[in-house]
């Protein structure tokens, strides 16, 4: 006769261990919040060692759930702060700054240097050689410029 299924402590520190392992091979925060739901599982059945396996397996699941959307709500009122917010938006990093138009300006559309690149700009139209200002940035990454004036 088989003998019912007997899950101890460290059993539930091995499953922790392996998914810390998992988050460590994965991108993303997920299998973190597992793997401590596992340890603290694993941490009261240290204390209690008579809990069922089922009371087991709902606690594991209801740490999990808690501790994932614990961590979604905390990250939604303290997103990560960055020391360069504008680093994957490139366009918005040349606000303000000012260009000279390389292809004119003509029914809105033309082009600037920008660094090395070569961006499309629209404004109003302008010739060649004419000095533009960023005022912002499209959805098709296209630069809004006006005129610089001359003092």
């Amino acid at each position: 006769m088989l003998e019912p299924l007997t899950i101890t402590y460290w059993h539930w520190w091995i499953f922790a261990c392996i998914l810390l392992v998992v988050e460590m091979l994965a991108p993303g925060v997920f299998f973190l919040w597992l793997g401590i739901a596992a340890g603290i599982v694993g941490g009261l059945l240290l204390f209690t060692p008579g809990l069922s396996l089922a009371w087991q397996a709902a606690l594991f699941a209801a740490l999990s759930v808690i501790s994932v959307v614990g961590w979604r709500i905390y990250l939604s009122k303290y997103p990560p702060q960055n020391d360069q917010p504008l680093l994957n938006h490139r366009g918005q990093q040349y606000l303000g700054r000012v260009f000279t138009v390389t292809e004119p300006i003509r029914n809105g559309y033309g082009r600037a240097k920008v660094g090395d690149s070569i961006w499309k700009i629209a404004g109003p139209d302008c010739s060649a050689g004419t000095q533009v200002k960023v005022i912002s940035v499209d959805e098709n990454l296209c630069l809004q410029v006006e005129p610089v004036e001359k003092i």
